[in-house]
């Protein structure tokens, strides 16, 4: 089992796609991507295609730069007036960080009062969390937690934590904040894929089992909590080997079959897909036979 100094790193910003890759290690968005559409994580992980930026995940990503910046002020200056205060600045830095964000408000008066109100859109997500947590009984010993571990398989998983909290007692929680609303009960156990997989991460990693997962989600004022097993995690490795085996398999064979849903409507790439008339750009990894397939893993990155 490994862990890695700092958190994931990107192409350089040169403006010349990446070389191709196979695939080296699963992340919790990754492994929704495949069971989503594996075409869609085709896409992302192998062709690397552009993608537009989106308002509400870059919404998503400045409200969590604020939440994680207010932890730097002592415990009795993290207020809301205090937590609003830091969006302007936060989103100054995502700018000048990924200057291709200013295309979501262009110029001009109507681009001017779009910022405007989605920076209070931003503001109202942050001032919500108050309703919600304590910030000034928290001392998160973890913040934005980028971890990594090699399964006995071989397999990597790699994520990062938005917080994680141990108790006087020892007991840690993960805690993740979600800018959507909270998911119907019958879509709760999709909603905590992704918590289980950081669990098993962190068990792998340090042996404990966390004692609470904790979902806050922003957007509604709702907070959902679970409490792991051993045997949950160990239901997540299992499936997340069989999940790998299924990426493994169409990496080398270069078959990454659409699966068409309602979330189609949110791609970016349509154009290309199949299932719309498009055309895929050019496989580029070499295909290998099927018996071959099987004994080969696919090369680090």
């Amino acid at each position: 089992m490994t862990t890695s100094p700092g958190p994931l790193s990107g192409a350089a910003e040169t403006g010349v796609a990446p070389a191709a890759l196979a695939p080296s290690s699963l992340s919790p968005s990754r492994a929704s991507d495949f069971m989503q559409c594996p075409l869609l994580y085709r896409f992302r992980v192998i062709d690397r295609l552009p993608e537009k930026p989106s308002a509400a995940a870059t919404r998503g990503t400045l409200v969590h730069a604020v939440l994680e910046r207010l932890f730097d002020h002592p415990a009795q200056e993290r207020t809301a007036v205090r937590a609003k205060a830091l969006v302007p600045g936060q989103w100054d830095r995502l700018l000048e960080a990924k200057p291709e964000l200013s295309e979501l408000f262009p110029g001009g008066e109507e681009g001017a009062a779009g910022l405007a109100g989605w920076l209070a859109e931003a503001e109202a997500l942050v001032e919500r969390w108050f309703t919600l947590e304590d910030p000034t009984r928290l001392e998160p010993v973890e913040r934005e937690f980028f971890v990594e571990a090699e399964l006995e398989s071989g397999l990597r998983l790699r994520g990062i934590i938005d917080r994680v909290d141990v108790a006087p007692t020892g007991e840690v929680r993960i805690v993740d904040y979600k800018t959507g609303k909270a998911p119907r009960p019958e879509y709760a156990e999709g909603a905590l894929f992704q918590m289980k997989f950081y669990a098993l991460v962190v068990w792998r990693l340090k042996g404990v089992v966390p004692r609470r997962l904790q979902l806050v989600y922003l957007g509604s004022g709702d907070v959902l909590t679970y409490d792991p097993v051993v045997g949950d995690l160990e239901r997540v490795e299992r499936k997340l080997l069989a999940l790998w085996e299924a990426i493994e398999e169409a990496t080398a064979s270069g078959e990454w079959r659409p699966r068409p849903t309602k979330l189609c409507g949110w791609c970016d790439h349509r154009a290309v897909c199949p299932e719309f008339g498009g055309t895929p750009p050019a496989y580029p990894l070499m295909i290998m036979p099927r018996a071959a397939a099987g004994e080969a893993r696919p090369a680090e990155s």
